[in-house]
């Protein structure tokens, strides 16, 4: 399998921990879409949110994906590019789309506990477990919709991508 594999779930999924693993397991270069777009406009997401609102950020998105999307790559999506279905539709045309499924519980605490606020700011201004479910009741059917595979998002970072390699059925890099 040469196609990029583009991680998707919302934020606290794991897809940048899980993403790089599996990118190294499997002897594939790894990028952040977050990070290759605050790294090219030189602007945290709150930065680019708050100059030009969510849809200036998810045009980025946008931009950002198409440009980075390369075989033999895996790719670690924001938790909102699905929200586009230009997108579900790209990363499903381009290649193969993991979706990192966990409990707004979890994802909540993983977020309490490793906070990011420059880089993710609230969505909704309410408290991170009840945003969470807000997120996912939103977007659930929107990671499955793009998603090839969905894999349990809450083992540990080794684990999910040992289910990853067993739902790809690809050898790990020697």
């Amino acid at each position: 399998m040469t196609q990029p594999i583009f991680m998707v779930g919302a934020r606290g999924a794991g897809k940048t921990t899980v993403g790089s693993a599996l990118a190294k397991a499997l002897g594939y270069k790894f990028v952040d879409t977050d990070l290759t777009l605050l790294r090219t406009s030189g602007l945290s997401v709150a930065d680019i949110v708050e100059r030009e609102g969510w849809e200036g950020f998810r045009r980025r998105e946008t931009e950002t994906l198409k440009a980075i999307c390369a075989p033999f790559t895996v790719i670690a999506t924001g938790g909102g590019v699905v929200l586009a279905q230009e997108n579900r539709d790209f990363m499903r045309d381009a290649g193969t789309v993991i979706y990192l499924r966990s409990p707004a519980s979890t994802l909540a605490n993983r977020l309490e506990d490793a906070p990011l606020e420059d880089q993710r700011p609230t969505l909704t201004g309410k408290p991170i477990t009840e945003e969470m479910m807000e997120v996912l009741n939103e977007r659930e059917a929107l990671y499955q919709q793009a998603a090839h595979h969905v894999v349990d998002g809450t083992l540990d970072p080794a684990g999910v991508v040992n289910a990853i390699l067993d739902a790809l059925a690809l050898p790990v890099a020697r």
